[in-house]
């Protein structure tokens, strides 16, 4: 946001070069991005007269320009412009003068006749607005002849580029900003003139009614002028605009623009012969209904979007912009002045939708104070009875449902110095925060501090110690250690089973990436997560920086599956990547904070399959020692193909998934290779973790291996063949290992064969075909009999 020095000026005295002001700011915790001169640039441009136009002899596109600029003799200009006539004043740029972006001017001959330079436009002067502007830049008539570009226009100004964070919404004015300055330089700081008088007799209560059907509109105002005469603004107005980066437009929307500069409270102004019902209704909008805005583009609305309505016919969009069926004309007697609070997110998500960004709407999503309305339209009101503009109705319509009070907050003095490690006095903690116009009183060693409205930010005493810090000055506070007390170890158990996990997985060709907790709604619907899933209850951001980022996430697949999307688009043509992180559970007691569950997430793409992601997982398991873990498939999880998917357990508990990742999800994702994921509870993994290593003497007896090859149907698992061999083969069964599965012409449709090398084994003697026997058939009797396996 940029803020014009000079306007700051009205209310604070500054007495120091801006880039020490600049300096100032950042330092005091007002983040400047840059501190810009305006015009430096601009050299040897001056104000002249067109005394005579005549035809250029040689080209028929062409003309020639006699121009008066205050010299013995006038400067002759050949152009190609077509908007300006004779006795018209105009910038005149003189050979070796220099524009805006740094283009030189020299005198030359244009089609064999010399021009002794050029007339200049906005846009080469580096004032042009967003609006296209065809042609010269036309001065007043009473311009005065040779003057620097510069004076006429005010062209040497000083803006200084704010980064205003989300929460700091009442530094999007130049007011906010000069509160700042002022609190910044230790002067007074002036507030703007909100006093009016009402002089037409009519009460605006009496005419309109406000009705407010939704409550993302927190407050409503209307105030009406009568008698008004259209026309532009005074020059001072239109200077503090352009300075602004806003084209001046006529005296009633500067109006309003001005006061949303200044006071960081859009507003809007009616036409008000187009009010036709007298009742103003706030309400959303009708699936499929259309509006033309100001910019005289058709849009389409539906019901998540808010807006105004002169009765049942659309009149603005909430917070974003007004209609072309209530704009301001030229012939316009009567206006309504609308100041209102609409909730953030929705005029945020609002915007998005229609693609349409305004200055009102940047400020709207930031959620206002809801108590500046009222400022707002008491300055506009000011502004009209001194321009002389119109006559202001009596009384004024406010619908406000849930008024909304400053709070107070107690901090101990003693407190914010250990925190900061300072040695600053209570007297003076009182100072900087009654500077920052926290209002506080001092009882013992206790500030009691009157937060307002505008300063939502302030909520716990860290707040205030962040207050007190910024305006004592961070260059002031001395250096400190912290406090803390390291582990006789270096590292804590669960930091060392994270370096062997980690260690693990870059063995296994993985590289780690990180991802935000953040994340937008719209992800459950991309993994195809269930309407009634646990998993869409998150915890919502209070104050997002915007709905991609408004709720803590649940689950981390939406984060690797836009990790594999993002190297699939860079045309990697595969990727092994892993994330430690975090998931967020709300808890039902909405005064206790989210359980926080450390999550292990492997993604990858690319010549792997399942089988590769799930030795990766094995990996992991084996370095952290887990016993008694197992793999079941899973075959109801959306997200996860329904075939190829296990969930992981731990001694029976769940411990995460494991899986091929459902081609819908993948198409979602514009991804074309199979993706495959395992999302794992890291805080279940460490619980069960061993790193206590058990050696056991190399064996002194022979072992005796048996190879069978088993007749099953396609549908019985692995797993359950295995575990019946585990379960009959007692206590002299040393190991079971697949090493074929074949389907083919040789095994029956429906059939499939299973090939394992069985090893048996006695540490304290030598096993006997016999006992062998006994042991081997009794397997093959219980897969006979419970999955009617048979021998190959």
């Amino acid at each position: 946001m940029k803020i014009p020095v000079k306007w700051l000026e009205d209310y604070v005295d500054i007495n120091i070069p801006p880039k020490e002001l600049g300096d100032r700011l950042t330092m005091s915790g007002s983040n400047v991005e840059e501190v810009i001169i305006a015009g430096a640039e601009i050299q040897n441009v001056v104000t002249g007269k067109i005394i005579e136009i005549t035809q250029h002899p040689d080209a028929d596109k062409l003309v020639v320009c006699q121009v008066e600029i205050g010299l013995d003799k006038p400067t002759q200009i050949v152009t190609a412009a077509t908007n300006m006539k004779e006795q018209d004043i105009v910038p005149v740029a003189l050979h070796g003068s220099t524009l805006h972006g740094g283009l030189k001017i020299k005198k030359g001959k244009l089609r064999g006749i010399a021009s002794n330079g050029m007339f200049c436009s906005e846009e080469e002067l580096g004032i042009a607005t967003d609006e296209a502007v065809h042609g010269l830049m036309i001065l007043p008539s009473d311009t005065i002849i040779g003057k620097d570009i510069k004076e006429v226009l005010k062209l040497q100004s000083v803006l200084i580029d704010f980064e205003i964070t989300s929460n700091r919404a009442d530094c999007l004015s130049v007011l906010g900003i000069a509160r700042e300055t002022a609190a910044t330089l230790g002067t007074e700081f002036r507030k703007p003139a909100l006093d009016y008088k009402a002089t037409n007799m009519d009460n605006v209560e009496d005419i309109y009614k406000v009705d407010i059907k939704d409550e993302l509109c927190r407050r409503y105002m209307l105030k009406g002028i009568k008698n008004i005469k259209i026309e532009p603004s005074p020059q001072w107005m239109q200077e503090r605009l352009i300075e602004a980066e806003l084209r001046p437009i006529n005296n009633i929307v500067d109006i309003t623009n001005f006061v949303m500069l200044e006071i960081g409270q859009p507003m809007h102004a009616y036409d008000a012969r187009q009010i036709t019902t007298n009742n103003i209704i706030i309400e959303r909008a009708q699936n499929d209904s259309k509006f033309i805005t100001l910019d005289e583009k058709e849009r389409n609305l539906d019901e998540t979007i808010l807006t105004i309505k002169d009765g049942d016919r659309t009149i603005g969009i909430a917070g974003i912009m007004g209609g072309l069926n209530s704009e301001i004309k030229e012939d316009t007697t009567s206006v309504i002045f609308e100041s209102a609070n609409f909730e953030g997110v929705n005029i945020r998500l609002a915007s998005k939708k229609l693609a349409l960004r305004t200055d009102a709407s940047s400020k709207f999503e930031k959620d206002l104070d809801p108590n500046m309305a009222q400022i707002a339209i008491d300055r506009a009101c000011h502004l009209i009875e001194e321009l002389g503009a119109g006559e202001i109705m009596q009384g004024c319509v406010d619908v406000y449902p849930r008024v909304v009070n400053g709070h107070s907050l107690e901090v101990d003095a003693n407190w914010i110095n250990e925190f900061l490690g300072t040695d600053i006095s209570k007297r003076d903690m009182k100072m900087y925060l009654d500077r920052l116009e926290l209002h506080t009183d001092i009882i013992g060693d206790f500030l009691i501090i009157q937060a307002p409205t505008f300063r939502s930010d302030i909520n716990i005493r860290e707040d205030i110690a962040e207050e007190v810090a910024r305006m004592y000055g961070y260059d002031n506070i001395p250096t400190t250690m912290p406090k803390c007390e390291t582990l006789k170890s270096g590292k804590s158990e669960k930091q060392k089973l994270e370096d062997k996990v980690v260690l693990s997985l870059i063995g296994s060709s993985l590289n780690q990436s990180i991802s935000y907790s953040f994340v937008s709604p719209k992800i459950f619907n991309k993994i195809l997560v269930p309407q009634d899933s646990e998993l869409r209850k998150a915890v919502i951001i209070r104050n997002p920086l915007g709905e991609d980022f408004s709720i803590m996430r649940t689950t981390t697949i939406a984060s690797m599956m836009e990790c594999l999307s993002r190297n699939y688009s860079r045309s990697n043509e595969e990727a092994r990547l892993f994330e430690i992180g975090k998931v967020y559970i709300p808890n039902d007691d909405t005064n206790k904070l989210p359980e926080e569950r450390n999550i292990l997430t492997i993604g990858m793409y690319g010549n792997v399959d399942y089988l590769d992601l799930k030795g990766v997982v094995e990996n992991v398991l084996d370095i952290l020692g887990m016993k008694n873990t197992s793999f079941k498939r899973e075959s109801e999880n959306p997200t996860y193909h329904p075939g190829k998917t296990a969930n992981l357990y731990v001694k029976r508990e769940f411990a995460g998934t494991v899986g091929e990742i459902h081609p819908s999800v993948s198409e979602n994702y514009e991804v074309e290779p199979r993706c495959y994921i395992a999302e794992l509870n890291l805080d279940i993994l460490y619980k069960y973790a061993e790193l206590n290593k058990k050696y056991k003497p190399l064996p002194k007896f022979p072992a005796v291996t048996r190879d069978i090859a088993l007749i099953v149907d396609e549908e019985i698992l692995v797993k359950d063949i295995e575990d019946i061999i585990v379960s009959q083969g007692g206590n002299i069964l040393e190991s079971v290992k697949l090493f074929d599965v074949y389907k083919g012409k040789q095994i029956a449709e429906g059939k499939k064969s299973i090939a394992y090398a069985i090893v048996y084994r006695r540490n304290d003697k030598t096993l006997t075909d016999d006992e062998v026997n006994k042991v081997h058939d009794k397997i093959l009797r219980t897969l006979e009999h419970k999955l009617g396996a048979l021998l190959r």
